[in-house]
């Protein structure tokens, strides 16, 4: 299961009315970052065969089925502060994560 709390959901909608056809917010890691997996974020169009789709309040998240041992159970949250804002990952299969809250490793290593 994937989560996004209210002020999320609120930007990721503010984002998602400035791209056309953006139906959907990928979720997805990739190799990079002081710690090996970083997050990814992006507006698509369609879903994908083998994605598995949430409905978090008013936005539909898609995440490939084969990242799911890295980002079941995620929670996404937006805060600002005086220096802007950003989105910030609580991530339990994160068995430690970068002090720049983007970079993370897990117990399940990348594929």
């Amino acid at each position: 299961m994937i989560q996004l709390t209210s002020p999320a959901v609120k930007e990721v909608l503010r984002l998602k009315a400035r791209h056309k056809n953006a139906n959907l917010l990928r979720l997805d890691v990739c190799e990079r970052g002081c710690l090996g997996l970083s997050y990814l974020m992006q507006f698509e169009e369609g879903a994908q065969e083998g994605d598995q789709i949430y409905d978090c309040n008013a936005v539909q998240v898609v995440v490939s089925v084969r990242r799911l041992p890295h980002l079941d159970g995620l929670l996404i949250d937006y805060t600002e502060d005086l220096m802007g804002g950003g989105f910030r990952f609580q991530n339990p299969n994160s068995t430690q994560s970068c002090s720049c809250g983007i970079s993370f490793s897990a117990a399940h290593g990348s594929d």
